[in-house]
């Protein structure tokens, strides 16, 4: 591990399954690391998408007794939030150069570097995804496996860019307003989950919804800048060496990219899983 002048250990207690956090300096600033487990455990690293972190993003997963208990025990867990999606996060100053993808890939090079990690699984949603199977590329020889969560591998299409470039100008002029936060939501939930069997919202969409008014609008934009300017990865797709395993939602709006995705690495070193929606009306 880096020396601790080089980081923040800070305990959070509200956290159900404990933890640490350590505020890592890296060459784009100081990057949130919070660390779950036994550190001699092998490593798994996380990375969440577009306005998420850690906590918004894999608490459904963590809250399940079954799958905590099977990640806990096997698995010392590294949670990367994109710079200054952390809990308590200040605005990043317009002084600071905007990263780009390239430069968000290096950073989790430099996590694990401080932490003394050599090889590691990597798990992570939509944006997060994009950024850890750029890291995989460009790290080959530290990545074990990919487990992709409705991952995107393309540049963005006009339609994409377009509407990302209004989700901008949203968190420009008004913030973390209610129409930015519906978009948010169409992006990580399907209809039924958002809606529920009364057309009421469900707890998780809920605790979403508070976990984004935590959110540093700036600090969003900044992430989000960097995904719409994210190049096409499909020509490196093939030279991956380490296997993969996707999973999309059936209703996901990234479907098609997560299935062109799998069928671009190949059936040898990428399994598909496409999740479907079960609702008891």
């Amino acid at each position: 591990m880096g020396e601790s002048s080089d980081s923040v250990s800070i305990d959070i207690d509200m956290v159900p399954f404990g933890g640490k956090e350590f505020l890592v300096k890296t060459s784009g600033g100081s990057l949130s690391v919070f660390v779950c487990g036994d550190q001699e455990k092998p490593a798994l690293i996380t990375y969440p998408d577009v306005a998420l972190n850690y906590m918004s993003c894999f608490q459904g997963l963590f809250v399940c007794p079954d799958a905590a208990s099977l990640l806990l025990h096997n698995f010392c867990i590294y949670h990367i939030d994109a710079p200054g999606h952390e809990f308590g996060a200040n605005v990043i100053s317009s002084d600071v150069p905007l990263l780009s993808v390239d430069d968000l890939a290096d950073q989790v090079a430099e996590v694990l570097d401080f932490f003394g990690l050599q090889k590691v699984l990597c798990l992570g949603v939509t944006a997060g995804a994009y950024i850890l199977t750029l890291f995989a590329m460009k790290y080959k020889e530290r990545v074990l496996g990919l487990i992709l969560v409705s991952p995107v591998c393309k540049a963005p299409t006009w339609a994409e860019w377009l509407y990302n470039k209004v989700l901008m100008n949203l968190l420009y002029f008004y913030g973390m307003c209610g129409v930015l936060k519906e978009c948010l939501l169409q992006r990580y939930f399907s209809k039924e989950l958002r809606y529920g069997v009364h057309g009421t919202e469900s707890e998780i969409i809920q605790a979403c919804l508070k976990l984004l008014d935590e959110r540093q609008s700036p600090n969003v934009m900044r992430f989000l800048q960097a995904i719409n300017k994210r190049h096409d990865l499909t020509d490196e797709l093939k030279k991956l060496q380490c296997k993969t395993l996707v999973f999309v939602g059936e209703s996901s709006p990234f479907r098609t990219e997560s299935v062109h995705m799998s069928t671009k690495i190949g059936r040898k070193n990428c399994t598909l899983v496409e999740v479907k929606c079960v609702w008891q009306r």
